[in-house]
């Protein structure tokens, strides 16, 4: 009878759709979504026996080489694109396994070894057929690289021009002692005050400079440091124009703080660091010392990532850079163009289905693209897609390098002791107007001997050369208060009131950088920061006060407690209110009694905050470092309310408190909508954006949660009237990117949420978006089918507590960063016209 009802359940649940689901086998290719022309094919299901496949590479008979991820090598002949017969397997006859990166070149296959496969530790070896057998008989080991897990030794690629290898390999895998170093030797964690670790324990003791990528020979003996500072990038890969990318990982235990960055594809040039900092330590993308993402994508887990080069697609998914997102089972497809010496891009939902675990990519000599899915014991499988659509797919040409690129990689040149040349041209460059030109002279400064150009960047008159030459001073002149004194006089030369905001963002930068590392324990020139920066504080700018609240506390500026406090009260997104906490854990001075209640009553009213895994612990751990900095008098003088335990109460209450106004239709508001934004009270529409929670899931300015999609550039996306209806009915229509899936358990529940990681056979599910960090497990012994939910899961009817006037104000609100982005747009080419 069981048997029956859930056979019944699975027919209501399946019926005009095709979403069944089987057990012990790969996803089914009905199940999987693809642009339009393309086709998919699942080539093979694998077997228990046969592992759980991570890596992916062709040989040069147009075979394919995997590797279970807990055991040996297995080769795949597919069949020939349009036939029906299987594919053939076999598992090679070679004592090699455990590999996260697969190449076949010079002859030879190579395997990045993460783990101990018969008993061989991780490192970069290289196969070899000796006899002509078509079977590897020898097994060579290039270089030994101490880390393993999934936060070790990953990806091995080939180089552009055919002639060198690339590696890479996540934050807990020790950079394998390259015998040369694009990036400066110099790494630091660079905390104007301490950083806290992980509340989880996760990444504790970890120190700079995190995820890694190098270069070596077809025989590895000499090893290069390119770029660093990753959290755990997987995967590498060159564009047809030569430049290197890769996509990093977040830290989902961090979501909700501000510390959190999202899953992001980031554009590596020579000498670069991307600021992953363990803990609380991470630095923001504005940091002159570090370079931003090109793509920020949101949470995920990054696998295997591509570019569609030689795959027999339209061109724009021949210059796209495919990757894997293993949580939400998405390969994205990024589409890149050059922007002055880097890139923008956009991201796509290329090929999707719940639970969907892609693993690697590999485009083949027919033009196809390759995929694998498994990866932790899950099941795997092996895909293939091809496009049968009517677009042209005559292979793409190479873009020309615009000016300003050409310009970088002339300068990244002189990446090694140069000597007078290079400190000519990074000194012409120090200021340029693209910040990847200005980066790579930076660079190029930094690996001469600083006595040879300390003197002429102390000197400069130039905002941005001053700025960016201070930083290359601090990280490179000896610590002593001579050099502290001589960096911090030459910014008190620039009047921030002149600066933009970016511009005053690595100001503020290379002030705590000369701090941090020119005799920090002689001290001296903090007078020179509170005169130059103190009065900026509270600035119109978040960024800028969140910086200013860093430095300000670290220097004990005159009534910054107070005024931080105010803005700790004031802030409607949580990330700054925790941001603001952080930084006043460390204030020994300057507080009062009013202050003091108004902080420690905060810690009570964060029980309604929300985020991953380790955010409870950061908050409790964030107020028991500000009570250790207490006197005993102190702790006395405050005891009760210190003795107070915060209650958890509902998200919405503030919300929910306000009188009910009516059940907003869009005709109440479109008119109005259409024709009365102009004054609006943007302030207040920051605040009803807090009010009515949107900061939980959604991103705006950089600010916000990342489990709904980026609100930034709402007005550039959407009319008025679709910007409405996503308000007050957001179910009418959602985005398959971020649709809930139904699963229906073979005990009859219904669970209904987001597949957000996999576990064995369990995925992890999302059922609450107010609490990102907790996980629903589906087993899939358990699970008889599965299907899109149709309701989105933005809950409805949160404007109807607001009034006509507070929506004018938040539809404005979220309007704005268009009409902002566009101004600084311009701004910026306009500078950049005139500096060239």
């Amino acid at each position: 009878m069981q048997r029956l009802l859930s056979a019944f359940a699975l027919w209501i649940l399946t019926v005009n759709s095709p979403l069944a689901f089987s057990q012990n086998q790969s996803i089914p290719v009905d199940l999987i979504n693809l642009p339009e022309g393309f086709r998919i094919e699942l080539l093979h299901s694998v077997a228990a026996n046969e592992g759980s496949w991570v890596s992916l590479t062709h040989d040069p008979q147009g075979r394919l080489i995997t590797s279970d991820q807990y055991g040996g090598l297995f080769r795949i002949t597919p069949p020939a694109i349009g036939s029906k017969d299987a594919p053939k397997i076999e598992k090679l006859a070679v004592e090699m396994g455990h590999a996260q990166g697969l190449l076949y070149a010079f002859d030879s296959l190579y395997a990045v070894v993460n783990g101990k496969p018969f008993g061989k530790g991780p490192g970069l070896y290289r196969l070899r057929d000796t006899n002509n057998d078509d079977q590897f008989d020898e097994v060579s080991l290039l270089r030994s690289i101490e880390g393993g897990g999934e936060h070790g030794p990953h990806a091995v690629i080939l180089s552009p021009n055919k002639k060198s290898l690339y590696v890479c390999g996540g934050n807990h895998t020790k950079i394998p002692n390259p015998e040369k170093s694009r990036v400066p030797r110099n790494w630091a964690e660079d905390q104007i005050l301490p950083r806290m670790w992980d509340a989880g324990g996760h990444a504790v003791g970890k120190l700079a400079p995190g995820g890694w990528i190098c270069k070596t020979d077809p025989d590895g003996k000499e090893w290069e440091l390119i770029s660093s500072g990753y959290r755990n990038e997987y995967d590498i890969a060159f564009n047809p124009e030569g430049d290197l990318f890769t996509y990093d990982a977040d830290m989902e235990w961090d979501i909700g703080s501000p510390w959190y960055r999202p899953t992001r594809v980031c554009f590596a040039p020579s000498g670069s660091e991307f600021g992953w900092r363990s803990g609380t330590g991470k630095w923001p993308a504005y940091y002159p010392d570090n370079l931003p993402a090109t793509v920020d994508i949101g949470p995920g887990c990054p696998t295997g990532v591509a570019f569609g080069t030689g795959a027999k697609f339209p061109a724009k998914y021949q210059r796209s850079l495919f990757i894997c997102d293993w949580s939400y089972g998405i390969i994205y497809a990024v589409d890149m163009q050059q922007d002055g010496g880097g890139y923008k891009g956009v991201a796509e939902r290329f090929c999707s289905a719940p639970a969907l675990q892609g693993t690697d990519i590999s485009i083949g000599p027919d033009g196809a693209m390759y995929f694998t899915i498994g990866g932790r014991r899950t099941q795997s499988g092996l895909y293939r897609v091809t496009y049968t659509g009517n677009e042209s797919t005559d292979p793409i040409k190479r873009q020309p390098l615009n000016k300003v690129a050409k310009l970088r990689r002339e300068i990244e040149k002189f990446h090694k002791k140069a000597g007078p040349q290079a400190i000519k041209i990074a000194m012409q460059h120090l200021g340029h107007s693209d910040r990847f030109v200005r980066y790579a002279a930076r660079i190029a400064l930094e690996h001469q001997p600083v006595k040879q150009w300390g003197p002429s960047v102390l000197s400069q008159t130039d905002p941005l050369a001053l700025i960016n030459g201070i930083v290359a001073f601090a990280r490179n002149a000896a610590s002593n208060r001579a050099n502290r004194m001589a960096a911090v006089t030459a910014l008190s030369n620039l009047d921030p009131n002149k600066l933009n905001e970016s511009q005053t963002l690595e100001l503020i930068r290379a002030y705590g950088l000369a701090l941090i590392r020119l005799g920090r324990e002689a001290g001296g020139g903090e007078d020179k920061v509170v005169e130059k920066l103190n009065g900026l504080f509270p600035s119109k700018s978040d960024s800028i006060n969140l910086e200013l609240a860093r430095i300000l506390i670290a220097v004990e500026a005159p009534g910054i407690v107070d005024r931080v406090v105010k803005q700790l009260q004031e802030s409607p997104s949580q990330e700054e209110q925790i941001h603001y906490a952080l930084c006043l854990r460390n204030a020994a001075k300057g507080w009062k009694a009013a202050t003091r209640t108004d902080y420690f009553q905060w810690f009570l009213k964060a029980a309604v905050l929300q985020g991953g895994h380790s955010f409870t612990g950061f908050l409790k751990n964030i107020r028991d470092e500000a009570v250790a900095k207490m006197s005993d008098a102190e702790k006395e003088q405050f005891k009760d309310l210190l003795a107070k335990k915060p209650t958890t109460t509902d998200p919405y209450a503030n919300l929910k408190a306000r009188p009910f106004v009516k059940k907003w239709k869009l005709d109440d508001l479109l008119e109005d909508v259409n024709t009365k934004l102009e004054g609006r009270d943007l302030a207040n529409g920051k605040k009803m954006f807090g009010i009515a929670q949107c900061y939980k899931c959604h991103r705006f300015d950089r600010q916000g949660g990342i489990v709904g999609p980026d609100l930034t550039g709402l007005g550039r996306r959407y009319n008025n009237r679709d910007l409405l209806e996503s308000l007050i009915n957001p179910s009418k229509t959602v985005s398959d990117q971020y649709q809930a899936t139904m699963f229906q358990l073979d005990n009859g529940q219904v669970i209904t949420g987001r597949v957000a990681n996999l576990a064995g056979k369990n995925y992890r599910v999302i059922t609450d978006m107010m609490k990102p960090g907790n996980f629903t497990n589906v087993n899939v012994d358990h699970l008889e089918a599965m299907k899109p939910a149709k309701n989105s899961m933005m809950p409805d009817g949160l404007m109807d507590n607001l009034t006509k006037d507070e929506i004018l104000d938040l539809v404005a609100y979220l309007k704005s960063s268009s009409e902002k982005q566009i101004s600084i747009n311009k701004s910026n080419i306009s500078v950049k016209k005139k500096k060239e």
